[in-house]
């Protein structure tokens, strides 16, 4: 069964009981078109099962029994992402990219060879869902993480999915994989992430979607009341939480490149560029520049699907041509501030060939 998709947008962080990604309509037959016409508010995971080690909610971590689905051009998918390579999952948990263009049939894997997900067989993740749930009446978000045997849908609870990499699947990490999420910083790390999500990752939506001039005025004031108490923190310390590199940064980083290239102008987010803030900018830079971050983004990715999919926002579905990306690699000079990106750890190995972003997405 088809059915309208949700955005990439799809969170349990939000508790507005209305159904509705930021990006998309769900379940109203309009689809695209919602994108910047509907009141925002962000949908819970319908699907937040845990893939734990012990197998305690019936889904125990395994090698090879699950495929992460993610989109390149998302900011909540990009998490998982750069976490999968961080920890040296890839070969433990395989990836399935899907075009940056949904329909509204939900995301489609016409990437893929056939136009079909070359392990799942499928040619839209909505009949994961399906499998999962039939007549499933919400929305079809990624990322998503599919249970390989049965085909069906196990989790699309994003926030959950990041931190059970880090803690439950451990006996699969990498040698030398780096600890994103210390339990003896947790509390500080769970502090500065849940406004980071709040302001910054959702308040970027709340902007680009309002619907009215107090509403986004509301959001864009947070925003960069955020991004400036973040600019005041990381003046004076590397990373967000202790001397490595942890959760937090990834899901401040996941916002910060996408910034100039759509936020600032798309999403009206545009008091600055990241690029006029010096210690924003060095600090994305020198995550960026760290491997496991910028190996995974896709540019053209992001671009693509903010501009054509959004058409609420954007109706011509033009795309625009910059911002010049040659930026992101001149240097940042934060390693002079100290810190170990990776603890005690070791970077991640280079990129499997199978997921090398294309000469397009790339500076």
């Amino acid at each position: 069964m088809a059915r309208p998709h949700d955005s990439h947008d799809a969170g349990p962080e939000d508790a507005a009981p209305t159904a509705g990604g930021a990006a998309s309509a769900t379940g109203d037959g309009v689809g695209n078109t919602a994108y910047g016409r509907k009141p925002f508010s962000r949908s819970r995971s319908h699907f937040a099962d845990r893939i734990t080690a012990d197998g305690r909610f019936g889904w125990p971590v395994e090698a090879g029994r699950y495929r992460l689905i993610a989109s390149r051009a998302c900011p909540w998918a990009s998490r998982v992402v750069i976490s999968r390579r961080l920890l040296g999952l890839e070969d433990a948990l395989s990836l399935g990219i899907v075009d940056p263009i949904q329909d509204d049939r939900s995301w489609r894997f016409t990437l893929d060879p056939g136009g079909r997900d070359p392990v799942l067989g499928i040619r839209f993740l909505s009949e994961a869902y399906d499998r999962r749930e039939t007549g499933y009446p919400g929305g079809v978000s990624v990322p998503a993480v599919v249970d390989v045997p049965s085909g069906q849908l196990v989790t699309n609870d994003f926030r959950q999915i990041t931190l059970d990499l880090a803690t439950e699947w451990r006996a699969l990490h990498r040698p030398g994989a780096p600890d994103l999420y210390p339990e003896a910083l947790r509390d500080e790390i769970d502090e500065v992430m849940e406004g980071v999500y709040r302001d910054v990752n959702n308040g970027v939506y709340r902007a680009g979607f309002a619907t009215g001039q107090e509403e986004y005025d509301t959001a864009y004031a947070a925003v960069f009341r955020r991004l400036d108490l973040l600019s005041e923190r990381l003046a004076e310390r590397r990373y967000l939480v202790g001397d490595t590199i942890t959760e937090a940064d990834i899901r401040l980083f996941t916002t910060l490149v996408r910034f100039d290239p759509v936020y600032h102008g798309h999403f009206k987010c545009n008091r600055f560029k990241l690029a006029e803030d010096p210690v924003l900018w060095a600090y994305a830079k020198d995550l960026y520049q760290t491997p496991g971050f910028g190996d995974t983004v896709d540019f053209h990715h992001i671009k693509q699907h903010y501009y054509r999919v959004h058409t609420g926002v954007n109706p011509t579905g033009i795309v625009p041509d910059g911002p010049e990306l040659d930026g992101w690699l001149t240097p940042h000079h934060r390693e002079e501030m100290g810190g170990r990106p990776f603890g005690d750890g070791t970077p991640p190995g280079p990129v499997p060939a199978a997921e090398v972003v294309p000469p397009s997405g790339r500076p």
